[in-house]
């Protein structure tokens, strides 16, 4: 019996808790939903309380003319429809949640408060929209005056830095005086639209103010250096490109590639349809295009220069050519010469037999070519630049058939021929190494990669070495062809890469000075190049051939592939 007691006894406890804890955890419900809603009724009359009255009473004061009045009348009817409308309805709509409460249905509740919530944001976003709308009328007058103070500062610095410099303006002088004139017009005009109070028009003419005001200030700040470029710096780049140009051609350079007289015409009009423009203040891409034009007759200044220097190489190389062509020439017409008794006294294989031919062969060609090349010279048909290149060429054909020859002449030749070839190839090796030093002098490179002057050590060390064997007596002649093969490889590497570096170089330079036409306008390609040129000037070639291309590419895709297309066969 007091066990059951004791059940039921906790039965009643344990129901009386749970009592007072569900009433404890209702009456803290329902304290923070009332909260809710007493803060949604705050806002409710926040939203009804806006300076929205105020600021109508204002603009009633302002109603002039019948295009303000038609804007206060809409404002008043939105506003009397917030007011009228959607007021009453958030009110409505705050009783039903009161009912809800009451009845503890929490569930309809909470949903009819976030709807009230999403009500009165929008109610008051439609309030502030207005607020905005009125004030641009009511705050018009106090910011357009205050706009045209600071432009009036501003105009009457530009038209001082214009008095105590007018001589700079001879040109334009009167352009520029009717301009201030329609400016100070335009001021007078602003005094009698507010005294109307036409709000919209004061808008539009304060930004037209601003307007002519940025401009005159661009024009008295660019007009006396463009006048300077016109008239003085770029008539003088003409004059100085023409004389050297006709001192040149006169000389028998051919330079009709450059298109100089054409390019000056072209200019000289250019010039004149700029100042013509000027004339009417109108300076649009002006800088850029008398940017471009300094741009062009310089790097036409840059272009002569090349010619020069490529004259003298072209003169150096064709006698070192013409000298290893006609010793290649006699040595491989003294074998064939020989080659029936070579085949009787050596063992000659068929494979022998034809690389002396081809050999044989291949010297014919690079006879006409070379042939062809001072018909060209003698006719002046191509530029030096172009002519050196080709020589190159050439050049490296012959210096590889010089390589095979010398090869077959160790097999087949005798000792004493082996020692002649040895002394030829010293010379030669000497010389081909003397031409790659040059070539390298030749350009103004900032700085050469370790390796070259490690190159040009042992090339060098090469040389003292085949000096020695040539020395000694007897002659070891093994170890002096030996000596003789590893000194003509490390001259031909030193000279292959002189032809590797300047080629990078000559890329480099010229795809920077195409880059070039885009630096001003396009920032990216600017960065780029400023990058390329800094490792330019740190030795990094290849690395700033690439961030030229790339900088490129970005204005003109596929550029990368063009550049090293037109380079592809160019050694």
């Amino acid at each position: 019996m007091s066990k059951n007691l004791i059940i039921i006894t906790v039965y009643i406890v344990v129901a009386i808790l749970f009592t007072i804890i569900l009433v404890i955890k209702n009456s803290r419900q329902n304290k923070l939903i009332k909260q809710t809603m007493d803060k949604l009724e705050k806002e409710k009359n926040l939203v009804i309380s806006a300076p929205i009255l105020n600021e109508l009473s204002k603009v009633e004061a302002l109603v002039h003319d019948d295009k303000l009045k038609i804007k206060y009348d809409k404002w008043q009817d939105r506003f009397d429809d917030i007011r009228n409308v959607n007021i009453p309805e958030i009110t409505d709509m705050l009783l039903d949640a009161d009912n809800y409460l009451e009845a503890k249905d929490y569930k309809s509740l909470r949903i009819l408060l976030a709807d009230i919530e999403l009500k009165i944001y929008k109610l008051r976003e439609k309030t502030n929209k207005i607020l905005s709308e009125i004030k641009e009328i009511t705050l018009s007058e106090e910011k357009n005056r205050a706009q045209i103070v600071v432009l009036k500062t501003k105009y009457r610095k530009i038209k001082a830095d214009y008095e105590k410099n007018k001589s700079e303006y001879e040109l334009v002088n009167n352009q520029i005086e009717l301009q201030f004139e329609n400016i100070e017009k335009k001021f007078q005009e602003f005094e009698i639209i507010m005294e109307k109070k036409d709000y919209d028009e004061i808008n539009y003419l304060v930004k037209g103010i601003s307007d002519m005001i940025d401009h005159m200030e661009y024009v008295i700040k660019e007009v006396p250096a463009i006048l300077i470029m016109c008239n003085d710096l770029v008539p003088g780049k003409i004059e100085d490109v023409s004389n050297i140009y006709i001192k040149m051609t006169r000389e028998r350079y051919q330079l009709d590639y450059l298109n100089v007289e054409y390019n000056i015409k072209e200019t000289e009009k250019k010039i004149k349809n700029i100042l013509d423009r000027v004339k009417v203040l109108n300076l649009e891409d002006v800088i850029f295009e008398l940017k471009t034009i300094i741009n062009y007759f310089d790097s036409l200044f840059n272009d002569f220069e090349i010619e020069k220097i490529s004259k003298k190489t072209f003169n150096s190389n064709v006698k070192s050519f013409k000298a290893k062509l006609v010793r290649i020439d006699k040595a491989i017409g003294s074998i064939m010469n020989e080659l029936t008794d070579l085949k009787s006294t050596y063992d000659l294989s068929n494979e022998d037999i034809e690389r002396l031919n081809v050999i044989n062969n291949e010297i014919d060609n690079l006879k006409n070519a070379y042939n062809n090349l001072m018909d060209c010279n003698k006719n002046h048909t191509f530029p030096y630049s172009k002519m050196v290149k080709e020589l190159d060429i050439l050049i490296i054909k012959i210096s590889k058939l010089d390589e095979t020859l010398n090869y077959d002449l160790k097999n087949i030749g005798s000792m004493k021929d082996d020692e002649i070839r040895a002394r030829e190839q010293l010379d030669s090796i000497k010389d081909l190494l003397k031409k790659s030093r040059n070539r390298i002098r030749l350009y103004n490179i900032p700085v050469l990669p370790d390796n070259y002057f490690v190159e040009l050590k042992d090339a060098s060390d090469a040389i003292k070495e085949i000096q020695k064997e040539l020395n000694k007596k007897p002659i070891n002649i093994e170890i002096l062809n030996i000596r003789v093969d590893t000194a003509r490889d490390l001259v031909f590497k030193v000279f292959n890469t002189t032809n590797s570096l300047l080629k990078t170089i000559v890329m480099l330079e010229e795809t920077i000075v195409y880059g070039n036409r885009y630096r001003s306008s396009k920032p990216k390609v600017n960065e780029g190049l400023e990058i390329a040129e800094k490792l330019f000037y740190q030795g990094s070639y290849k690395k700033a051939l690439e961030i030229t291309m790339n900088a490129i590419d970005y204005v003109e895709p596929g550029i990368h592939n063009k550049i090293m297309n037109a380079y592809e066969n160019v050694n």
